[in-house]
């Protein structure tokens, strides 16, 4: 029997009168037995399905009022707008044997990481290996897996939805975009965002379009004579002179045709509700009761936007996640549904400059922003419609540095801890990065991103396992989870970062001007998502503080790792940028320093290194073995480890000790 069969391309339509969730169809272009008909225990065989949704949305539904411009969108006979997107599944071939639970991982940039973060698989976008599909935990247990692509501008080859234009009486509408980057050197720069489609530049000759340059995010801008710079084509820009390493460029332009973004927001609220709640033969997973969403990063502000603007209730009001799990979020949302918006873009301490990423709220419970007496939070109007999912956030030492991390569990100004409602949890995992690096600890492969010290190769995907499963059975038999466990203020452990008793380690400070939100100000029709300035217009800032730091440098809240309890070496999550990129004083993507102990005392007293040395810490190899166990297995009792994890945290620990002790 053949593994797959693509020729009869199987469609599974639905008649529009009788569905609530608007999937119009499942066009699924591919289904393949995983493994040659492999069994995953109980939950027997399992299969993938590949293709594409269809959607319709009446814009006159309240639910779709939510969507920026798409009354302005194509409509169809029935007054409905259309797109569709592409997507994936792995389910039991028999859904009846599976365990009732939809994971949906919002893709980070149309791409996948579930099996290689919860099966340690190997990285693949399309699973048909044994290395690719990884040790099947998640298979065993019998969940069913989803993706979908949700952005129209990502590179080729990933996932994609195709998103309807918004008009103006069938009239394109024009408006300004801005192009932020980071000078490299080189002649010649892209205006979208790392690889991405841009919306085209109108006229490349025109006169209107602007550059400008600087050196700090809140410095005055420069401009740059038009005769200097030039467009390669419509999505290059061209500066006769260079652009100078570390420096800050914006290119604001006109262009045309927005996409209405906010249908991807509108497309998995759609989908994930149709899977759930579909009980015809169209729908090919029966049996789910419970749905997670997952998101990393960017997606993890995905799912924060998704929820603050009312996209948990479906058509219907009804709860479409009943847990979500936002990975690395810090404290933004994105440009997820307005008007010329560049989902991609995030917004760093010296990256991706004064795009609306890091706006008040930033958290779960209602706080008042003093300078304008706004009062709102990310949960508000999930709590009016009765649709407040269980919540998880994730945070690593770079969101303090590089994402404002502790706006998530303070008020506006940092100067008191917030209540985090008994429907969330925080979660902060100590000395970690956001990117984390390779072992042995090396410098960045990425030249546009390489730092001064070697990348912090601290893994936390065990902790990331076992938080899954509580949150699994927080939602299905409501078991409580693990408690909060994150920097306070009123602990010490949170603090400015002259406060944070960071020690005189050579070489290295602490930086002193971590990533800091302010007050944006996109013109007055920015509440109907519509920008007018380009780039906006910078108020007051917020409140950011970071984790406070024991003798070695390392986190002393949240959740310290047994490398981080029984440490041979400072983890952070910032690392400055090499001078060979400029700006040697920013901060390098979202990127983690590694800073070994000294091996022995001698090499302590000749290097001024005021942390004790390795051979000082521990008598023998098995005396750090043994104390790293024991740190484990106090994280396992606390459920932040899963026991079925132990072995390998024991074993990376051997082996980062045996290449501290290597001889040089």
């Amino acid at each position: 029997m053949p593994r797959f069969a693509r020729a009869w391309a199987f469609v599974l339509c639905l008649v529009s009168g009788l569905v609530e969730a608007r999937v119009v169809r499942l066009r699924i272009d591919r289904r393949e037995v995983l493994l040659e008909g492999r069994a995953f225990g109980l939950a027997g065989p399992y299969e993938k399905l590949s293709g594409q949704v269809d959607f319709a949305l009446d814009p006159e539904l309240a639910a779709n009022r939510l969507v920026v411009d798409l009354p302005l969108a194509p409509r169809n006979e029935n007054g409905e707008v259309e797109f569709h997107a592409d997507f994936y599944l792995l389910k039991p071939v028999d859904p009846a044997r599976g365990n009732g639970v939809l994971f949906y991982e919002a893709g980070n940039r149309g791409t996948k990481r579930i099996l290689p973060v919860f099966q340690s698989a190997s990285p693949s976008q399309d699973p048909a290996t044994e290395a690719e599909v990884g040790n099947g935990s998640l298979m065993f247990q019998g969940f069913s897996l989803l993706w979908m692509g949700w952005q129209w501008d990502v590179p080729e080859g990933r996932m994609r939805m195709e998103m309807p234009v918004a008009t103006e009486g069938g009239e394109p509408i024009r408006g300004l975009v801005r192009g932020n980057f980071i000078g490299d050197g080189g002649t010649t720069a892209g205006l979208a965002d790392r690889g991405h489609r841009a919306y085209p530049v109108l006229d490349l000759e025109s006169s209107e379009h602007q550059m400008t340059v600087r050196a700090r995010p809140f410095d005055p801008p420069e401009p740059i004579p038009r005769e200097r710079f030039r467009f390669f084509d419509s999505s290059t820009v061209a500066l006769d002179s260079g652009f100078q390493p570390g420096l800050i460029y914006d290119v604001v332009y006109q262009s045309e045709s927005p996409r209405v973004v906010g249908t991807g927001l509108a497309g998995t609220r759609d989908l994930v509700s149709f899977l759930k709640h579909e009980r015809g033969e169209a729908n090919p997973l029966h049996g789910v009761r419970w749905a997670i969403g997952w998101g990393i990063s960017q997606t993890g502000r995905f799912l924060r936007h998704f929820v603050y603007q009312g996209f948990n209730a479906d058509e219907s009001g009804r709860k479409v996640f009943d847990g979500v799990i936002d990975q690395v979020g810090g404290a933004g949302r994105g440009s997820f549904n307005h008007r010329f918006g560049q989902a991609s873009r995030d917004a760093l301490q010296h990256f991706n400059i004064l795009y609306p990423v890091d706006m008040f709220p930033f958290t779960d419970g209602t706080e008042a922003d003093p300078e304008t007496g706004v009062e709102d939070g990310l949960l508000r109007r999930a709590a009016e419609s009765g649709t407040v999912p269980r919540f998880f956030h994730i945070l690593t030492n770079s969101e303090y540095f590089n994402r404002a991390g502790s706006l998530t569990t303070t008020d506006p100004m940092g100067v008191r801890d917030a209540v985090i409602p008994e429907s969330s949890r925080v979660y902060f995992i100590a000395g970690a990065p956001h990117i984390v690096g390779a072992f042995p600890p090396a410098p960045n492969p990425d030249p546009a991103f390489v730092g001064r010290a070697p990348m912090n190769p601290l893994r936390y995907e065990t902790v990331v396992r076992a938080l899954f499963r509580a949150m699994v059975l927080w939602v299905a038999d409501g078991t409580t989870p693990p408690e909060s466990a994150y920097p306070r203020i009123a602990e010490g452990t949170l603090a400015k970062p002259e406060a944070a008793s960071w020690p005189a380690i050579p070489g290295f400070d602490i930086p002193r001007e971590p990533q800091t939100p302010h007050r944006l100000d996109f013109g007055p029709d920015w509440e109907r998502g519509i920008v007018a300035y380009e780039p906006p217009r910078v108020g007051k800032p917020f409140g950011v503080l970071v984790p406070t730091v024991d003798q070695d440098g390392n986190d002393r809240g949240g959740i310290r790792l047994p490398e981080i309890e029984v440490p041979l070496a400072t983890h952070t999550g910032w690392s400055y940028r090499h001078p060979s990129i400029g700006a040697p004083d920013r901060l390098s993507s979202e990127i983690g320093s590694y800073l070994p102990f000294p091996r022995a005392l001698a090499d302590r007293e000749r290097a001024s290194d005021p942390r004790p040395s390795v051979e000082e810490r521990y008598e023998s190899e098995m005396a750090y073995v043994g104390a790293i166990t024991d740190s484990a297995l106090r994280l396992i009792q606390k459920r932040y480890l899963l026991v079925e994890d132990l072995p390998e945290i024991v074993s990376r620990a051997r082996a980062h000790y045996h290449w501290a002790m290597r001889a040089e």
